[in-house]
């Protein structure tokens, strides 16, 4: 089995560039504090460095 993380969103795109803004949203979040999991992928790993400052991330075995 993948590894897959779990990425919660914890602060807000308030005053962030508009790509951040869709990144989050391209990651599957529509609420501050919610989570989603997915699997780890490079293509997931890129998105994630770009909001690093916004998400937790965590790895699930």
């Amino acid at each position: 089995m993948a590894k897959q993380l779990k990425i919660t969103w914890s602060k807000s795109t308030i005053g962030h560039p508009e790509t951040q803004k869709r990144t989050i949203q391209s990651l599957g979040l529509h609420k501050l504090q919610q989570t989603v999991i997915k699997e780890d992928t490079p293509e997931l790993r890129g998105q994630l460095s770009k909001v690093s400052h916004l998400v937790t991330v965590e790895e699930i075995d």
